[in-house]
């Protein structure tokens, strides 16, 4: 089977797709800008503590001197976790105090335009160094002396972390209520299209105008194809009837005709095998009288199921009119029939000629290939069901056989002439009113039955 797929679930897919990418690339920059203010932040700390070391510089008695203050510490001591590592470089590119070791492999000229900043390893830590320069003029001692001072990067982590995570809640946040607010929004825009299917199951089945509904512009190309269609199935309907109604004008006349003037032959002055041969002819022109009969008759209950207002109808009238239709007036005498209704009045939602013809032909089985000496008709009610059961003496049909004979053209007794329609016609027509046709077994004490099962109407 193919898989049904819902306009609202994909409209509501792509609008997650949609957000789910776009906070995607919000969370991206949300980290970038995270990480971009936690570095400058923290860059700035790194940079004043560097440039107070660095004016602390002092040339006492022709000798560089640095007293470094305790404020430049104190800066940089806001992150506890941070461990800070400085280095004191002076004119003659000797380590003045600090650690020897640190950034020893570094251009320290490049920091005589401005503050130069780093990453670097230092004892297997990541640190962020920065390089300032201070230049010396004093006459027994002048040049270039350098300020090297890194800090671990533990803090600046944390707070790229923290402002990340909670620009990630606000995205997933705002997200997710972009997402209510996308899915009731298509919920509101798809509402056009509830309310024409709407529309289109509470229309009569009788009824093909024209839709006028108050619709978007972009629904109105669909309402106009609909009405097209309409339009040609309309002119369809009416072909169908014109023909159903000239098929059964023009093929039933000639065939009666036929019929009578095989009956006008004189069969006594014909010889014993032109006598059977008229018997046979009668026959088969009696068979394809029937089998034109209830094709016609199977074409108009599919018309009639699809098209026709069920109303509130008396099954019991109805079953009494297909039964005096089915059983003729030269019924064989030896025939007992019998028409039974418990109730005066059994009502139900239907469709009066589709009802008449499925009873009349379920009747006219049981005569022609089920009743020896006996048929009967009851109409009754039971557990908000309407009953017609059709029960003969005859031999009945095998329960092995039941799921088939409502079939069109199966039957259990080709070689009688049964054209298999019966019971097909019975079956839709059952269908059509949400019932179905069922069967009880002959038995030593009960007759073979066939049971026309509908459901009450609302007011039984």
């Amino acid at each position: 089977m193919a898989r049904e797929h819902s306009l609202f679930g994909r409209l509501v897919l792509r609008v997650t797709i949609i957000l789910t990418i776009g906070a995607a690339l919000l969370i991206t920059a949300a980290w970038y800008y995270g990480r971009s203010a936690a570095s400058q932040t923290y860059d700035r700390l790194l940079l004043g503590a560097a440039l107070q070391m660095a004016g602390s510089l002092s040339i006492e008695d022709g000798k560089l001197n640095a007293s470094l203050p305790v404020s430049a510490f104190e800066l940089l001591g806001f992150s506890q976790e941070d461990r800070i590592f400085y280095r004191l470089i002076d004119t003659e590119g000797q380590t003045l105090t600090g650690y020897r070791d640190l950034a020893g492999y570094i251009d320290y000229t490049a920091a005589r335009t401005g503050p130069v900043f780093l990453n670097d390893v230092y004892r297997d830590t990541p640190v962020r160094l920065v390089v300032v320069s201070r230049v010396l003029s004093d006459p027994p001692l002048s040049g270039w002396a350098y300020v090297l001072v890194a800090q671990t990067t533990e803090a600046r982590n944390a707070l790229t972390q923290e402002i990340t995570s909670r620009a990630i809640l606000l995205v997933i946040l705002m997200s997710f209520l972009a997402l209510i607010a996308g899915i009731l929004a298509i919920r509101y825009s798809l509402q056009p299209v509830a309310a024409l299917g709407s529309a289109l199951h509470k229309r009569d089945p009788q009824d093909l105008t024209p839709l006028d509904l108050d619709i978007p512009t972009e629904m109105k190309p669909f309402i106009g194809s609909i009405n097209h269609f309409m339009n040609r199935l309309d002119q369809r309907v009416m072909l169908l009837q014109r023909f159903i109604a000239d098929a059964a004008h023009q093929i039933r006349t000639p065939l009666t005709a036929l019929a009578a003037q095989a009956d006008m032959l004189e069969t006594e002055t014909l010889p014993a095998n032109a006598q059977h041969s008229l018997q046979r002819m009668r026959v088969r022109i009696t068979e394809l009288s029937r089998l034109t009969g209830q094709l016609l008759n199977h074409a108009m209950v599919i018309h009639r199921a699809g098209t026709v207002h069920l109303e509130k109808t008396d099954l019991v009238i109805v079953a009494r009119q297909a039964f005096r239709m089915a059983v003729p007036v030269t019924v064989n005498p030896d025939i007992v029939v019998s028409f039974e209704a418990a109730q005066k009045q059994v009502s139900v939602a239907g469709d009066i000629v589709s009802l008449r013809e499925a009873i009349a032909n379920i009747i006219d089985n049981a005569l022609r290939h089920g009743s020896k000496a006996e048929l009967a008709v009851r109409v009754s009610a039971e557990n908000n069901r309407a009953l017609v059961e059709v029960s003969d003496d005859g031999e009945g049909i095998p329960p092995e056989k039941w799921p088939h004979v409502v079939e069109r053209f199966m039957t259990s007794k080709p070689h009688e002439g049964n054209s298999g329609l019966g019971f097909a016609i019975a079956s839709e027509v059952a269908t059509a009113h949400s019932g179905l046709i069922r069967f009880r077994e002959k038995t030593t004490h009960s007759n073979f039955c066939v049971i026309l099962d509908i459901p009450l109407g609302q007011d039984t």
